[in-house]
């Protein structure tokens, strides 16, 4: 069972598809020098206490970088409400084990704020890849706003979280833990879902005056590739568990940097034709406030909670 869960691990097509999109890439590409800002600093230079406080300091975070117009604050539209969810959703007894769910909420958000913090004080070589395309992607302004909510998604999905599910460990009860693992699915292809919706009414009198659609490509993160994604860091996560070795360890944190960054590339591959994407980049130039968009992500969420 375990060997088929390692070969599966290695050989599923979608994780092959990723690697291949790494191939002949350096991430080093995205590294930037800039002065860090000590504001932005400060909000995340000290580990999270409890889930309270990455509750705070996410929805800090977002709203100062929302005020600077740094569009590194679209992934925390969608990250914030997540926890948010499923902070409520542990109070309200939903899970199996909710010390245990607290623990993968605050060592999950561990994991994003490190790498944030080392991406904002210039020490590139300690921004995991992934997390080196996302970050570098949102300060070159070269991609989609829709492009660069997915691009954090990648990273925090396919490479932090099978990281955290080994640092909070799976025993004892693993089928419990398993399943509150995948009682989240619910709750982020919900709010993708959201986000989706959002940006395809923002960007759709552009493509409607080229009569050009998106096609579906702004799918790659539907929710069955959302599932899949965290099936694959559960997956990661068992395999170190149970094979636990240094070098076991650090080939599997390899593939998954080497997949979530394949991943990354891909995301930022063109979504549409060339003339459909200039279209998409006029109406982001003309119409598109990230602070705008921020609000009106959060009222729809909000609105259509049953928890609020």
């Amino acid at each position: 069972m375990l060997r088929e869960s390692a070969i599966g691990l290695v050989f599923d097509r979608h994780t092959l598809r990723r690697l291949r999109y790494s191939f002949g890439r350096s991430p080093k590409s995205f590294a930037v020098e800039t002065d860090p800002d000590p504001e932005t600093v400060a909000i995340v230079a000290k580990p999270f206490d409890d889930v309270e406080d990455v509750q705070d300091r996410l929805g800090r975070l977002e709203s100062h970088l929302l005020d600077r117009d740094d569009r590194r604050a679209v992934f925390l539209t969608v990250y914030t409400e997540m926890t948010a969810e499923t902070t409520a959703a542990i109070d309200a007894g939903e899970f199996n084990d909710a010390v245990w769910m607290r623990r993968y909420l605050i060592c999950f958000a561990e994991y994003y704020r490190r790498a944030f913090l080392a991406f904002e004080r210039g020490s590139m070589a300690a921004v995991p890849d992934p997390w080196l395309v996302a970050f570098g992607t949102a300060h070159r302004g070269d991609a989609l706003i829709l492009q660069d909510a997915f691009l954090g998604i990648n990273a925090h999905i396919l490479y932090d979280l099978a990281l955290t599910v080994s640092d909070v460990g799976t025993r004892p009860d693993r089928g419990r833990k398993y399943a509150d693992h995948r009682r989240i699915d619910g709750v982020l292809t919900r709010l993708v879902a959201v986000q989706r919706e959002l940006l395809a009414d923002t960007y759709a009198p552009g493509l409607s005056r080229i009569g050009h659609g998106l096609g579906g490509r702004d799918e790659r993160w539907s929710t069955e590739a959302l599932e899949r994604a965290r099936e694959f860091a559960w997956r990661a996560a068992i395999v170190r568990a149970d094979w636990s070795s240094p070098l076991l360890d650090a080939g599997v944190e390899r593939l998954l940097s080497r997949t979530a960054t394949g991943g990354a590339y891909s995301l930022r591959a063109p979504l549409a034709s060339l003339e459909a994407m200039a279209a998409l980049r006029r109406v982001e130039a003309d119409e598109f406030e990230l602070g705008g968009f921020a609000i009106d992500f959060h009222n729809r969420v909000r609105a259509s909670s049953t928890r609020r």
